[in-house]
């Protein structure tokens, strides 16, 4: 099978996305249909269909790679962590493999986005790119020279549990998390996280967009949420670049699209950095909520190289 069509597929909680590129990038063909929820079989049917659908459209077959909110463990091979909770402990890329008669790769939805936004995206020609999601929940990705960096583990980039760097004292223990401990930058940072702060400070329980909308009214509950959140990104951005010091970071997710985070963040985390240089790159997405499909898509290389950087230098891609 050539390298020449690279289908993508991004699975998300409410629907699934679908993409066909051209071996320089070209995006060929797209769908979105919904998400079977709760259905496994249906699911395996829904993501076979659409691919399907995109190679009887084009006329011939290509590499399939498919982001998920979750990852595979390297241990089990099944799937962990995904809030789409129909998924956790299936051999989900084992199983498409096999209804699709072809080889699969899979991967965790924000480090596909990361590897979107670092090989043509406005991380391109960046060395070293870390790709955050501040969604509903709060992941990421790291790419080095272009490839996906996978670590034994398969947690590399799990940025979203790790606790808030410098905690103030009252921000002990921090908010619960699905993960079983508190004060996750997750609990911190994502869009459900920042409504759960204003309420707590307002008693009033709004969606991010109306917060906003309340600050630019000048509401100073809402300004204060908003400063909030962005102190509390700042913080955890910063021990980001003193461990891995990326030469960009990418936002994504429903949060990139605050305006004020570019502007704020540097001069947040300077303080923080333990460099006497504090110029810090940060970047929105360039392909929006488009990234994390073409980034599965890609998941399978091309013209630039393969994309990912297995840990013991080995392909992990599951044949059927």
């Amino acid at each position: 099978m050539g390298q020449s069509l690279r289908i993508g597929i991004d699975l998300g909680g409410t629907k699934i996305a679908a993409i066909a590129l051209d071996g320089d990038g070209t995006t060929l063909a797209s769908e979105r249909i919904a998400t079977p929820q709760g259905d496994y079989p249906a699911t395996i049917e829904a993501i076979s269909d659409l691919i399907d659908g995109l190679e009887h459209q084009l006329g011939r077959k290509g590499t399939v790679g498919v982001g998920i909110p979750g990852s595979l463990s390297p241990d089990t091979g099944l799937v962990r962590n995904a809030n789409s909770t129909w998924l956790n402990g299936r051999p989900f890329d084992r199983d498409l493999a096999a209804r699709l008669d072809r080889r699969v790769r899979m991967e965790n939805d924000a480090n596909c986005f990361a590897l979107s936004e670092a090989q043509d995206g406005t991380g391109a020609g960046a060395k070293s790119v870390f790709g955050v999601i501040l969604g509903t929940g709060c992941g990421a990705g790291i790419v080095i020279e272009g490839r996906l960096l996978n670590g034994p583990l398969g947690v590399s980039g799990e940025w979203g549990h790790n606790p808030l760097p410098w905690p103030e004292d009252n921000e002990h223990p921090g908010p619960a998390c699905w993960c079983g401990r508190h004060g996750c930058m997750e609990t911190w940072v994502s869009g459900p996280a920042l409504t759960s702060d204003h309420e707590r400070r307002s008693g009033q329980r709004l969606s991010v967009e109306a917060i906003v909308a309340s600050a630019q009214d000048d509401n100073e509950d809402a300004k204060v949420s908003l400063e909030a959140h962005a102190g509390r990104l700042a913080r955890g951005l910063a021990g980001v670049v003193n461990l891995l010091d990326p030469e960009v970071i990418v936002l994504g997710g429903g949060l990139s699209s605050l305006a004020h985070l570019y502007q704020t963040l540097p001069d947040l985390m300077a303080s923080y950095l333990f460099s006497d240089f504090k110029d810090v790159t940060i970047r929105p997405p360039r392909f929006g909520d488009a990234s994390g499909v073409r980034g599965a898509a890609r998941l399978w290389g091309g013209p630039e190289g393969d994309a990912i950087a297995p840990p013991s230098g080995q392909d992990k891609a599951t044949a059927s």
